[in-house]
């Protein structure tokens, strides 16, 4: 067996493979992915998943909500097991690494230790959660949210991707109800490596984002009840404009964003009118904002002021609006002894490094809720994700997962 400090690092050209193997999966329409969660991609993925770790000598189960976790067993079998996970589905236009290099880095790290002839006290568990996207089933980090019991397992079900079709009989149509209750699994540790989706560390010429905190978050989804009419015959003194309130709620959340800079974000991604025709004013519009910050004052500070200024806004023009928060969580601050191990890997390993809070949430973040969680970033190109432009270079996904592989061997205890 190899001494600690010696060729302790991943097989670079292995797990570059196995991304570029995953990404053909649900390949996109401009070189990305579309493998949105429990659709017929995602089951194809997941078994192609399943493959590798059985290959590398793992056991591979599932719970309830699908989530699935593939073990390599540990010398103590009273050590609770270390964790690494991430998630294998994108977004509509999503990237090749999104999610999927934290997955395929845990399997790395797995295949690693097996060449070289390592083993540890605490089992290790590679683990691929169930919709963290939220692309198609609102909110985001469903599965993970379950787990750490912020989220009703039968409230899960019901969710409904916009065709109306529930995430319960989505995930029974592909084959991947578990038989484990969600969240009945104890944690020693949690680790989560993803792309940075930010611009930071290829600004600062980093190598590794040592993530010390992460955003929280409010989804709020909004619904605005105005009245169908002729865009040509009905004059403008007369409409109920459903779009145009929807307009000025956009530009509002915009001006609430930049008056709590720094360190605030607010935008809208997704917006749905009905009857969505050229010459019909919307009836209905359905938008979701975002909005998040590491402050947690200022987070629901900004949510408090967005929900009374809209219904200002709506009320002006005569449009009816309701609200609900389809997604949250409170700002993280992840384990300080996990991240001190992740920067120690960094610099044993000589790789540039820097502090970092991430802009996103990830399912780490409700990690963090049951077990100490920490996450490691690595830089992609232009800071561009959620996009199939998204882009990593080789020796960024393996100096990431070298610093993984250290981290996570010290954590769950080299036995010699």
């Amino acid at each position: 067996m190899a001494a600690p400090g010696e060729n302790m690092r991943v097989n670079a050209d292995r797990l570059w493979d196995s991304l570029m193997d995953m990404a053909k999966i649900g390949p996109g329409v401009a070189g990305g992915n579309n493998r949105q969660t429990l659709t017929d991609a995602d089951a194809e993925g997941r078994s192609l998943f399943k493959r590798w770790c059985e290959a590398a000598g793992m056991s591979v189960s599932a719970d309830k909500m699908g989530t699935m976790f593939a073990t390599r067993p540990g010398t103590d079998p009273d050590a609770l097991p270390v964790y690494i996970g991430s998630h294998l589905d994108t977004q509509p236009t999503g990237g090749k690494y999104d999610g999927v290099l934290g997955v395929l880095s845990g399997l790395e790290v797995i295949r690693s230790m097996n060449d070289l002839g390592i083993r540890t006290k605490h089992p290790v568990v590679v683990t691929n959660w169930t919709n963290e996207e939220g692309a198609r089933f609102a909110p985001a980090m469903l599965a993970s949210g379950v787990f750490a019991g912020a989220i009703d397992l039968d409230h899960a079900y019901s969710r409904k991707d916009p065709d109306g079709k529930s995430f319960g009989e989505e995930l029974a149509r592909i084959g991947w109800v578990g038989e484990e209750e969600v969240g009945a699994r104890k944690m020693h540790a949690y680790f989560e490596y993803h792309i940075e989706q930010g611009p930071i560390l290829e600004a600062e010429e980093k190598q590794i984002g040592v993530v010390t905190h992460c955003q929280g978050l409010w989804w709020l989804e909004f619904t605005l009840t105005g009245r169908e009419a002729h865009t040509g015959s009905t004059p403008m003194n007369l409409r109920v404009n459903a779009g145009l309130a929807m307009s000025r709620i956009i530009e509002m959340v915009q001006a609430v964003a930049m008056e709590a800079q720094p360190g605030a974000v607010g935008g809208v991604g997704q917006m749905f009118f009905t009857p969505n025709s050229r010459n019909v004013l919307p009836g209905k519009v359905v938008f979701t904002v975002d909005i998040r910050s590491p402050d947690q004052a200022k987070l629901d500070g900004m949510r408090a002021r967005i929900e009374t200024e809209a219904a200002r806004i709506c009320e002006a023009l005569g449009v009816g609006c309701s609200v609900e928060a389809v997604g949250h969580f409170d700002p993280i601050t992840f384990d300080p002894t996990l991240v001190a191990s992740v920067r120690k890997a960094a610099e044993d390993l000589g790789y540039s490094h820097m502090n970092i809070i991430s802009g996103a949430g990830h399912d780490a973040c409700w990690a963090a809720k049951v077990a100490p969680a920490t996450m490691i970033m690595c830089p992609c190109v232009g800071g561009l994700s959620h996009n199939e432009a998204e882009d990593i270079s080789k020796d960024w996904a393996s100096a990431g997962a070298d610093v993984l592989l250290r981290a996570v061997m010290e954590t769950a205890g080299i036995v010699e």
